[in-house]
Formats: C-alpha cells, sequence, structure tokens
C-alpha cells in the first residue's frame, strides 16, 4: 500500500497543478495600467492551452514568427528601439509586465536593450544552442513567448544586456 501512495503522489500533484493552469484565465484585460506598472499581476499561471491558429489568430505574422516560433526581426526596425517614453514594456502575447523604461539603455545593438526584468517571474530563462552557438533565450514566464536573448555585457548595477524584439513587446505609458 505505501508503494502505492509513493506512486499516485506525484500524478495527484501534477493533476492539480495542471488543473489549475486549465482554469486559470488567458484575459489580462481587466488588469488595471497601475498593476500592470508596478508589476504587481499574478503570475503563478501560465497560458498553455492556446492552439497556434488562436495565436496566429492574435498575432501578426512577425509577432507570430518571433513569439511563438522563436525568430528574431531584423535589427534596426522595431518600433520600440528609440523610445525614450517613462512607462512599462509588457509582452505583446499576454500583456504581462517585463521591463521598466528606467532599466532600458541604449546597446547600440539595434534592439531594445534592459539590464533588468520588471519582477523576478516575469522573464525566464533557457539554455539555447541554435545557430551553433550556446547563449540564454528569454522567455515570457506566463505565456513562454520567445522575447530574445541575455548577455553578460551590459551596464551596472546587473552587467546584463537583455536583447528584446521590439514585435514582442507592448508599450503602456506612464
Amino acid at each position: 500500500m505505501r508503494a502505492f501512495v509513493f506512486l499516485l503522489f506525484p500524478i495527484i500533484l501534477f493533476s492539480c497543478s495542471l488543473q489549475k493552469t486549465e482554469t486559470a484565465t488567458t484575459s489580462t484585460n481587466t488588469q488595471s495600467k497601475l498593476e500592470i506598472q508596478n508589476g504587481s499581476v499574478d503570475v503563478d499561471w501560465k497560458i498553455i492551452r492556446k492552439t497556434p491558429e488562436e495565436w496566429k489568430s492574435e498575432l501578426s505574422d512577425i509577432e507570430y514568427h518571433v513569439l511563438r516560433e522563436k525568430g528574431t526581426e531584423r535589427p534596426g526596425t522595431g518600433d520600440l528601439l528609440n523610445n525614450k517614453k517613462k512607462g512599462v514594456y509588457t509582452c505583446r502575447g499576454c500583456q504581462l509586465p517585463l521591463f521598466h523604461s528606467n532599466t532600458k539603455f541604449d546597446s547600440g545593438t539595434g534592439w531594445p536593450s534592459y539590464y533588468q526584468p520588471i519582477k523576478k517571474g516575469n522573464v525566464v530563462e533557457e539554455t539555447d544552442m541554435s545557430h551553433g552557438m550556446v547563449r540564454v533565450e528569454v522567455l515570457c514566464g506566463r505565456c513562454d513567448g520567445h522575447l530574445g536573448h541575455v548577455f553578460e555585457d551590459g551596464p551596472e548595477p546587473t552587467g546584463l544586456r537583455y536583447c528584446i524584439n521590439s514585435v514582442s513587446l507592448d508599450f503602456i505609458e506612464e
């Protein structure tokens, strides 16, 4: 009997966490601008139940290519590259707050760059071994949308450079 319980326990845990994910809402339209700007949006759930067709209906072709297929926009072409306004950069796929404008800097790379996410967990990192190199990919903590990559050649205080595709972001001005 004890062995049966040990075997069943992981299944029960997985089932409970899956149920929480499946019942979570995928809309963030009810969040206030203040919640988004201060990064207090709850990210305990993930959007995982959208089909490619659903994503394609919500995103432009280039947004879909970058966010869902891990593509990259051409350098220097992003509409947020030269944005100097104060506010919060959110995920274009799910509106999760990702970066505050006070962490943005000009890296000279052709993509918007930030030295720190707005909140731990809003941005997640994974090893990317594509294109014959090892890099650290940056993903949205809620919808797993591809944002860009992070490098260790940024300014203080973190020394990090989050190199992010403009098409994977929206901007909410303060």
